[in-house]
């Protein structure tokens, strides 16, 4: 008979995931524990196997689409099958489920596969709060300053709706025994999506996935942390020098050695120092969270866009063995199998091309960190230096800060302090000790 398998909960606070790739068909015969999916959840990218043996009667959420947890994903015909097959653990009945067709696309954040936070799909609780909205909505009350327990919903189930939110106004405020509103919250709705007339030879390519997460993600980040940047020029001499002795060593124990793993030992002092960087706005207790650990996130380019492998305890780790792991994360990306663990859970982020870092870039903050490193390429340039011109070999660092958390000031000397650090490698080695 007909099995609807419903989208588990694959990970802790995850309501939805984005389908990638279905590896079966309408119509296909499939085994046990047959990888079946790829789905996109807000942690990383999970595979998902068929949960019985039997045929595929109907695939209910398409390529592309969001599929809430507890929402049918397919159907499968076990009709016949053997009577050893057993299903999944059916989802928990807390989870709300939502209808089986296919839902609009939502938005996310990047971080390793891409985080995709929430979409328009069926009610979303946010736990801890009484206040039932989707989180499309509670996108749009974050932009416009209202807040949403103070909306009266109007949607099924005691809903705030995105209308309910554009609707709202301030409660009347007493001056001087007179009534007056306060000003009106914006109730001008969002833009509306832009459509691009074909003018020519065009190729047009789906936007959703991992790209589309990191688009949602970065327009998040830049929406609500209030970005400003900082740069310094660096003396990397005595670390170039540093670094040419000790990449024979590394290359016989059969890893590479590149300026990352000094520049996260000297970032990771700098953090010591200014622990708001190393933090993040819980908005919703209206906390500042300093962190005490040390997980630092590494932005490298995968094929289906930027991720951000996490280094973890990063402050615990040799030079050669922060090497190794960042080489083995890189590697991960690449090959497309980094595991959830791989993926989240990063506390400050690096961004670094190497000799492709150019001059200057203003990343935006790996959403919600305080804070994120730019690295700029290593070049030989003239430099003054006891009142004489000498080549040295310089290189720029930029870091973008939520002026939320951090003033300009802890930017400043946490680049300073780290400066320090890469102009005179014997600092970072003192530490280690």
């Amino acid at each position: 008979m007909p099995f609807e398998f419903k989208l588990p909960d694959v990970g802790e606070g995850v309501i939805e995931g984005e389908v990638v790739k279905w590896k079966v068909a309408e119509g296909d015969i499939v085994k046990l524990d047959q990888p079946m999916v790829e789905v996109m959840t807000d942690k990383a990218t999970v595979e998902i196997p068929a949960p019985r043996a039997g045929r595929v009667a109907k695939i209910m959420v398409g390529e592309g689409k969001v599929c809430a947890v507890g929402q049918v994903l397919i159907v499968i015909d076990d009709t016949g099958v053997a009577a050893g097959s057993t299903a999944l653990p059916p989802v928990p009945a807390s989870v709300p489920a939502s209808s089986s067709g296919p839902h609009p696309a939502g938005n996310g954040k990047g971080n390793g596969h891409g985080k995709i936070a929430p979409a328009v799909t069926e009610i979303a609780q946010v736990k801890g709060s009484r206040v039932l909205a989707t989180p499309a909505t509670r996108r749009l009350a974050r932009e416009l300053g209202v807040d949403l327990s103070s909306v009266t919903p109007t949607g099924k189930m005691g809903r705030v709706t995105s209308d309910d939110v554009r609707g709202f106004r301030a409660p009347v405020l007493s001056t001087g025994g007179s009534d007056a509103r306060a000003p009106a919250h914006a109730q001008v709705p969002p833009p509306q999506a832009v459509s691009i007339p074909t003018v020519g030879a065009e190729e047009r390519v789906p936007f959703r996935g991992l790209r589309k997460a990191i688009a949602q993600n970065m327009a998040r980040s830049k929406f609500t942390a209030t970005h400003f940047t900082y740069v310094e020029e660096v003396d990397m001499t005595d670390l170039v020098a540093v670094r040419a002795r000790a990449k024979e060593r590394a290359a016989e124990r059969g890893f590479k050695l590149s300026y990352l793993p000094f520049i996260v030992r000297a970032a990771i002092a700098g953090l010591k120092k200014w622990p708001s960087l190393n933090s993040s706005l819980d908005e919703a207790k209206q906390e500042i969270v300093l962190k005490r650990y040390y997980h630092i996130g590494v932005a490298t380019q995968g094929p289906q866009g930027l991720s951000v492998g996490v280094v973890r305890d990063a402050d615990k780790r040799s030079i050669f063995d922060l090497a190794r792991e960042v080489e083995r994360l890189a590697e991960a990306i690449r090959q497309g199998k980094a595991s959830r663990e791989d993926l989240t859970g990063s506390t400050f982020t690096i961004s670094s091309l190497g000799q492709l870092g150019g001059v200057l870039a203003t990343p935006i903050i790996n959403f919600p960190e305080a804070a994120i490193m730019g690295v700029h390429k290593i070049a030989e340039k003239p430099a003054v230096r006891g009142g004489q011109i000498v080549i040295r070999h310089l290189m720029n660092l930029s870091i973008s800060i939520d002026h939320r958390i951090a003033d300009g000031y802890d930017g400043a000397m946490f680049l300073q302090e780290m400066k320090a650090y890469l102009e005179d490698p014997t600092l970072m080695f003192m530490e280690m000790v």
